[in-house]
């Protein structure tokens, strides 16, 4: 309602402002039309006065006298014309009229044409969203991705036993790159709502990602839960295979990934993967399985494919992490496996070096370490 009432006083204030101009200009005509002979004469009378009271000279008064009769003469004159005048006038007062009118019609239409093309493709029943609230809804408003994860974040604060929340909210974090809240989010929805093959896969996955690339101990226990509820889990199956290539086992990993291989549709989207992995760890046999045969440039993707480059970046972020804080025995004793599953023993060795450096005021620590160290196969 407030709308149209707004409409409607400017659409009274733009007639206003065209139609007056065209009312005072007529105004004005009218008044210049009045009798100028009189005036004339005033003048003529004015002259005698002043000549009387010794205000102008008689030559001044005798000059003034000339023109101002002589205007008078041609004002008289006019008048003896007056039906010509009159008609003049006449017309001058139809020309403005005329002019009004089309004015006013102009606006009219125009008027009645904006409202007519505003209901038509307007909305005049939507409410007002003042720009305040639309720049903030651009930059995370009320509805957006970010404050819809903050409400659930809020929720699961409130409601820490609401296992679906945990579950939904679980891959967010994982795209997020908050593998530990992942990890966190994963192990509440296990607990919360029952373990299953997708569950306990999904968990160790999340537990491999805290620990950059690493198949601990308890995500091997996590893997063998879910194929113990599934054998044929995929994601299960595939940090197996991880695990074993970890442990110094590529034989045990490469039939693992063979397996998964062998069985599996050469449309499904982890084979590439797979493939690749298996082409690190037994490259002669990769282009050999079955669901490898039909790519064989893919199948021999050495050490630089894209699983690998992932594998090395997390080992990078493992080996940053070590230099700032030295102190964490299975960080180091991690980053010395992954360098050896990487082929890379001459920074697995020099990995060894720097652990022992950092660990040596610490003697519990240091042979915890040691122990490990040998058992992988780097002497100190």
């Amino acid at each position: 309602m407030t709308l149209w009432i707004l409409a409607a006083l400017m659409t009274v204030g733009a007639l206003f402002a065209v139609l007056w101009p065209l009312h005072r200009a007529s105004v004005a005509g009218a008044a210049r039309g009045g009798n100028d002979s009189a005036v004339y004469r005033d003048q003529l009378h004015e002259i005698e006065r002043d000549l009387a009271a010794g205000s102008i000279g008689a030559n001044e008064a005798q000059a003034a006298r000339i023109e101002v009769s002589r205007r008078l003469l041609a004002a008289d004159q006019a008048e003896t014309a007056g039906i010509g005048a009159a008609s003049d006038n006449a017309a001058a007062i139809n020309q403005v009229r005329g002019r009004k009118l089309s004015a006013a019609l102009a606006m009219i239409v125009l008027t009645l044409g904006a409202g007519g093309l505003y209901l038509a493709l307007g909305s005049p029943n939507l409410p007002g969203q003042p720009l305040a609230e639309r720049v903030a809804e651009a930059h995370g408003g009320a509805n957006s991705v970010q404050a819809m994860f903050a409400r659930v974040e809020a929720h699961l604060a409130q409601h820490p036993e609401d296992g679906r929340g945990w579950e939904v909210i679980a891959p967010v974090y994982m795209r997020l790159g908050r593998y530990a809240d992942a990890a966190k989010a994963r192990a509440n929805a296990l607990r919360l709502l029952g373990p299953t093959a997708e569950r306990q896969a999904d968990f160790g996955e999340a537990l491999v990602a805290v620990e950059n690339g690493t198949v601990t101990a308890q995500a091997k226990a996590a893997f063998d839960a879910a194929l113990g509820l599934d054998a044929g889990n995929v994601t299960a199956r595939f940090y197996e295979g991880l695990a074993a290539e970890q442990d110094g086992k590529p034989a045990e990993a490469a039939g693992i990934w063979r397996g998964m291989l062998d069985a599996a549709s050469e449309t499904a989207a982890w084979v590439p993967t797979v493939r690749e992995a298996l082409a690190r760890v037994a490259p002669s046999n990769a282009a050999g399985s079955t669901a490898g045969a039909s790519g064989s440039n893919s199948t021999t993707a050495g050490p630089q494919s894209n699983q690998d480059e992932m594998i090395r970046g997390m080992v990078e972020r493992l080996a940053a992490r070590l230099r700032e804080n030295g102190s964490d025995v299975e960080g180091w004793v991690r980053l010395v496996r992954s360098y050896l599953v990487l082929g890379e023993r001459e920074k697995a060795k020099a990995a060894d070096a720097d652990a022992r450096r950092a660990l040596k005021d610490d003697p519990d620590k240091l042979r915890r370490f040691e122990d490990e160290a040998r058992s992988l196969g780097i002497s100190g």
